[in-house]
């Protein structure tokens, strides 16, 4: 996984206010067109727009269809792969605790953010249950997680060591 990088006011990699605005109108966008929470992403290479994305949490009835998630799945498909090196990805607001795994999987080069989880969660999409889960050890999360057959599920990992072809990540 890629290291944090501080992003310094003036340098190239400060972020372009055009794929900021573009993340928040798709947002109010989704608002209006019932799609989901007000929710917008735009994934960005070389000054070019590979993909968007909005919250369709609603709409699809699916759990993850965030708009960070949307806006990957869409410019993997369009790049024909799964990681999205070299690629900003702007948002209109902080990633939740999900969307920010799926942005470090795709290994997006930076995040740019409008709004901030405390925004967001004044606006009742509030994260810090999930924060404060992560933080748990399994066995003190609200979720009961119970391990089962673990000697067999490594089976999996040995026929993942053996595949001859595979494709890292």
């Amino acid at each position: 996984m890629q290291k944090h990088m501080e992003l310094q006011a003036g340098s190239p990699s400060q972020g372009d206010p055009r794929f900021m605005r573009q993340a928040i109108a798709l947002a109010i966008g989704s608002v209006a067109g019932g799609l989901g929470g007000p929710f917008g992403a735009v994934v960005v290479r070389d000054g070019q727009v590979i993909a968007t994305g909005v919250n369709q949490v609603t709409a699809t009835r699916d759990p993850t269809a965030h708009a960070e998630v949307m806006a990957i799945r869409s410019a993997c498909r369009n790049l024909g792969d799964f990681r999205l090196e070299g690629c900003d990805l702007y948002t209109s607001c902080e990633p939740c605790p999900m969307c920010l795994a799926a942005i470090y999987w795709a290994r997006c080069r930076s995040v740019f953010y409008g709004s901030t989880a405390e925004d967001a969660a004044g606006a009742g999409f509030d994260d810090s249950f999930l924060y404060q889960e992560i933080r748990r050890s399994i066995s003190e999360r609200s979720l009961p997680m119970v391990q089962m057959l673990a000697e067999e599920a490594q089976a999996s990992f040995a026929a993942w060591r053996e595949a001859p072809g595979k494709v890292l990540y």
